[in-house]
């Protein structure tokens, strides 16, 4: 009997090793009491101490029995994620031994063939063997619930009265709600009498309330009785109802027929069947009906009750079965018996699989070692849903490493930017906080969790489990530091953990810039960043005290320069985007053309249409219809660049306004690209335009490649001289890619020269230098901003479609 469960009970161990958070006081009490023994103050409850104590009774003896094996653990080096394995199976082992012992009693009153009904039936429900590892309160409670039934099945009001009093006074105090009913029957049948009760009763609640207070006083650091506390909270309080509440039936209609499964059914037949059976579920009902006027539920609250309800099941099956010969009904009789445990296995394997999703946060931290397993130095912030949802001390399984559990972290704070990994939570990667953190972040790993079942009955099995994106891994770029200082945002050395940045790109005191970018790049000035200022510079640039100077210089400069020099620049800067919306006029031409013109009307001429033609017309049809959406958006660019152009003294394009301009191109091709059921190959097309764009941007923010070059580089010619000499960009990415482009580039140098030239006439030298950085900064910007919708362009021409209605 015990093998079988203990072997069932290890399969559903195995397939769901992780906890959540109404398991991790216990578990991480575990953990601190075997690997920091009587250094408290490393204790996890101390930093996270939850909204009620609990008591270090159950960690302490579960950590005794398990001491041994996790002393030979350390010994071999292994993984100590295995402790928690074995922590948690030795609670299962208390739990089996506890039920084996009432079972012991049970078998002499009805019997052993009747014995293999009750273990059969056990086994194949879901709920009780899925919770009987899992370190929660009421699991803790669960051994000596089960031990003090046994001693009132046997009569023996000694072991009854203790075992219930360290269960409620202990563990959990709602169990004197149950145990207490049962004392009150015996009471009123007079298996015990008062003074008998008393006698028992009152050191063994003193007893137990002592060692409460001495054991955990020690470890909580102030006097205080956990369960009491407990009890004043939910109770008397009602504070429970703040973790969500129930309709009052819920245990009768959900909790019990799921914890069941098809074993419900049975319940009543075998309380008519016999009078013993009666008087226990009778009894676990009367508690289960009371308890429901708290109106916080779970499951777990009355999974004591599960034995006795299976008593009666298996006494319906054992009657069945007995029975099975004596006529054909009772021989159909006995089929159901048995096809009922097939029914709870169906059942019990579903809601498995189920829960084998529901534990994100410890698959992203089991992901997260994989993945930066050969990392010397990892910093790794946990948000809350990971941390509630299986990441506990025993997955800190990397020493080197440093697991932060902050709360409340928010992608605007500047302290996120000490780690160098997230597991940060998120419903997509578009979500609002996921976007503030793909600016200076990578995602290198999606962790999905339950989200609904959804029916199909022409499909085997009927049933899906459809899962979404909840948690992601993020790393933290290298030049996460030079994308903050092109949007404006300075960092002090004060707000990050230097030990957690890369050598390579260790900040310079003096200059607030990381040393390697140190002599290629202006000072960027550090500023005390706010979390608004952070929220605010992914929607607008930020102006300093200098773009204002320089802007009022520019002003001027434009009062006095030729309208020449304004028709000149902007005839260079439209030449492209006026090839690119003769272009696509050339397509919208086509899309209006008759299907038979489109693909075919070459082919027609020598032969007629056939199916695989109109296949390849209508293919074509889709992708230009598509482009044609993408193409919009990029002329819609072209054409406010090209209004921008008619006054290119007043406007200066700013690394932060490259960003932002092709993101939001991005973004709109991408919802374009989501809203297509027929493209086969979205993910390949996002991941190019998020890759290959990005890189490309990060060199267009580069202040060098879009002439943000000190004053004290300029170096200009007497009045007299006929060329200005402009700085030299040694970025070789800058390049024009073709001779056209040369021919832009040279033009346009000729132009701001001239420019230049006729005004440091009229200007004096700081008014010049301003005008001349101006108008280069516009050029490279606008040169990068055209190589960059070119990109663009060439990823649209990979779109693949179909006509399948199905494709993904």
């Amino acid at each position: 009997m015990s093998q079988i469960i203990t072997i069932i009970a290890t399969a559903h161990l195995v397939y769901c090793p992780f906890t959540k958070v109404e398991e991790s006081f216990n578990l991480q009490a575990i953990h601190d009491i075997l690997y920091h023994k009587w250094n408290i103050s490393q204790y996890d409850h101390l930093e996270f101490p939850g909204v009620v104590p609990r008591t270090f009774l159950g960690p302490i003896f579960v950590s005794f029995f398990a001491a041994p094996f996790v002393f030979i653990l350390r010994l071999l080096n292994l993984n100590k994620f295995w402790a928690q394995y074995i922590v948690r199976t030795i609670l299962a082992l208390t739990v089996i031994l506890s039920l084996k012992k009432l079972s012991n009693t049970l078998e002499k009153q009805f019997g052993s063939r009747w014995l293999q009904w009750f273990i059969a039936i056990t086994v194949t429900q879901s709920h009780f063997m899925f919770y009987m590892s899992r370190p929660l309160p009421n699991i803790m409670a669960l051994p000596l619930v089960l031990l003090a039934l046994d001693g009132w099945l046997r009569n023996d009001t000694r072991s009854f009265i203790w075992f219930s009093g360290g269960a409620i006074i202990i563990f959990r105090s709602e169990l004197a709600l149950y145990l207490g009913i049962l004392l009150i029957y015996d009471l009123y049948c007079q298996r015990i009498s008062m003074k008998g009760l008393l006698q028992v009763a009152v050191p063994a609640g003193g007893s137990c309330l002592l060692l409460t207070i001495v054991v955990d006083s020690i470890f909580w650091n102030r006097a205080l009785w956990p369960e009491g506390e407990v009890l004043w909270y939910n109770t008397i309080l009602n504070r429970s109802s703040n973790w969500g509440t129930s309709p009052f039936l819920w245990y009768f209609y959900s909790a019990l027929p799921r914890g069941l499964a098809a074993s419900v059914l049975l319940v009543p037949i075998g309380c008519v069947l016999d009078q013993r059976v009666r008087k226990l579920v009778g009894l676990s009902l009367l508690f289960v009906f009371f308890y429901s006027f708290l109106p916080h539920k779970e499951l777990r609250f009355i999974i004591y009750v599960f034995p006795f309800m299976n008593v009666a099941a298996a006494t319906t099956c054992h009657r069945m079965w007995e029975n099975r010969n004596k006529s054909p009904i009772y021989h159909l009789l006995s089929l159901g018996a048995a096809g009922h445990l097939a029914a709870n296995v169906v059942f019990t394997v579903f809601l498995l699989s189920i829960s084998g999703t529901n534990y994100p946060g410890g698959s992203a931290i089991s992901h997260l070692h994989r993945l930066a397993k050969n990392e010397p130095q990892v910093h790794v912030h946990i948000a809350n849903l990971a941390a509630q949802t299986g990441v506990s001390r025993f997955a800190q399984v990397n020493d080197s490493w440093i697991y932060d559990k902050t709360e409340n972290l928010k992608p605007t704070d500047m302290e996120i930017f000490k780690f160098t990994h997230l597991i940060e939570e998120g419903k997509s990667k578009y979500a609002a906080n996921m976007k503030l953190l793909m600016y200076t972040h990578d995602v290198i790993d999606t962790i999905e969790a339950f989200h609904q079942i959804s029916f199909n009955y022409l499909t085997i099995p009927p049933v899906k489990i459809k899962t979404r994106p909840t948690l992601f891994i993020l790393k933290r770029r290298q030049e996460y530091r030079d994308i903050l200082a092109m949007r404006g945002i300075g960092l002090e050395d004060a707000e990050l953990d230097q030990a957690a940045v890369p050598e390579e790109y260790e900040y310079s005191e003096e200059t607030g810039v990381s040393a390697e970018k140190a002599d290629a790049e202006p000072v960027i000035e550090d500023s005390k960043v706010t979390k608004k200022k952070l929220q605010d510079s992914a929607e607008e640039s930020l102006k300093d005290d200098s773009e204002t100077k320089r802007a009022k210089a520019l002003n001027k400069v434009a009062k006095t320069t030729k309208l020449k020099q304004i028709e000149a620049t902007q005839e260079v800067a439209t030449a492209k985007p006026m090839q690119e919306k003769r272009k696509s006029k050339r397509t919208v031409e086509v899309l209006s053309k008759e299907p038979a013109q489109v693909k075919i009307s070459k082919r027609s001429k020598n032969h007629e249409t056939t199916v695989n033609d109109r296949e390849i017309e209508t293919d074509e049809m889709n992708r230009l219809r598509v482009k044609q959406n993408i193409k919009k958006i990029i002329q819609k660019y072209k054409r406010k660049k090209i209004t921008e152009d008619q006054d290119v003294v007043k406007t200066s394009i700013e690394p932060v306004q490259i960003y932002e301009e092709i993101s939001k191109i991005e973004q709109q091709i991408i919802d374009i690209i989501e809203s297509n059921p027929n493209i086969i190959n979205k993910e390949y097309v996002k991941n190019r335009l998020s890759e290959t764009i990005k890189q490309e941007l990060i060199h267009a923010m580069d202040p060098n490649a879009v002439g943000m070059v000190r004053a004290e580089e300029l170096q200009l010619k007497p009045n007299n001289d006929k060329d200005v000499d402009n700085p030299v960009d040694d970025d070789a990415s800058l390049e024009p890619a073709n001779e056209e482009a040369e021919v832009e580039i040279e033009d346009t140098e000729e132009i701001s020269a001239a420019a230049s030239e006729e005004s440091a006439s009229e200007l004096n030298i700081e008014q010049d230098a301003s005008t001349l950085r101006a108008v280069k900064k516009f050029n490279r910007a606008t040169e990068r901003l055209d190589t960059i919708i070119s990109i663009i362009d060439e990823i649209v021409d990979t779109i693949e479609i179909t006509d399948d209605e199905n494709a993904v």
